[in-house]
């Protein structure tokens, strides 16, 4: 299958379990006939403090010009998602531009946070296939 599309994605997910961004991003690196370019913030800028007003109002506005062009969000639906903030945010802007959600449990999880489920297009296992085709369908 030819690559055909170049997805533009924003992986949401928390600063503090990066292990499973780094690995969903070697995942979609490794998926064949698979191309796509990353619009997340994988790293805190320690330039903005996010507990400041200053720096939420900067943040939220950097979120959202990185939401903005994509195709699609990926949601990491870990259950520490319930509880940030800005997951949270990060969610409420994908909803504002209407970009289509696809939420991936984590590796042997079960369970997907209320917020994720309320919002996802379709929700997938930590599988490549499921996750690629699921980009796939729901991409704008």
């Amino acid at each position: 299958m030819p690559y055909l599309k170049t997805y533009d994605l924003f992986i949401s997910h928390a600063w503090k379990y990066g292990g499973e961004y780094d690995r969903l991003v070697d995942l979609l690196n490794k998926a064949p006939y698979f191309r796509w370019r990353n619009y997340s913030c994988p790293k805190h800028d320690p330039a903005i403090d996010p507990d400041s007003e200053a720096g939420k109002i900067k943040l939220i506005q950097e979120l959202r010009n990185q939401i903005r062009p994509v195709n699609c969000v990926i949601i990491l639906s870990g259950m520490y998602v319930a509880y940030s903030y800005w997951i949270q945010k990060e969610i409420n802007i994908a909803v504002e531009y209407n970009k289509p959600i696809v939420g991936v449990r984590p590796w042997g999880a079960q369970r997907v946070p209320t917020a994720v489920q309320q919002v996802a297009n379709e929700i997938v296992g930590w599988n490549t296939d499921s996750i690629v085709n699921a980009i796939r369908r729901h991409s704008l």
